[in-house]
């Protein structure tokens, strides 16, 4: 396992940890951005989940479950896809886009470097 999969990845784990918490809380900016993009406030907890399953994969992924932590980052990479693409219909760009933008990169990074150790 590289220094860098594995510092990449925990960074990712706690980002998306932090991200599921707050949407769990119904923090402010989580409400006002889900307004701003259109995605219902009753959504909110299911996108929880699938954020905090994302970061718990990748957390088996470096417990040795590799293929499972290949599977979290895939399934990241694919919900902020889908995150930057709800901001593009929106026309919600800067500085809204942003959290999206640098989730996408870790989840991106987390996959290559699962794929590739």
């Amino acid at each position: 396992m590289s220094i860098a999969y594995l510092v990449v990845t925990i960074i990712t784990i706690a980002v998306n940890s932090w991200a599921a918490i707050a949407d769990l809380a119904r923090a402010r900016f989580v409400l006002a951005n889900s307004t701003a993009v259109g995605v219902p406030h009753s959504w909110i907890p299911l996108l929880a989940a699938l954020k905090a399953a994302g970061a718990a994969g990748l957390l088996l992924g470096l417990l040795g479950l590799r293929l499972v932590g290949v599977a979290a980052a895939a399934g990241l990479v694919l919900f902020f896809v889908g995150a930057i693409a709800t901001h593009v219909r929106a026309r919600v760009f800067f500085p809204n886009m942003a959290f999206p933008g640098v989730f996408l990169a870790l989840a991106v990074a987390s996959l290559v470097l699962a794929a590739s150790s």
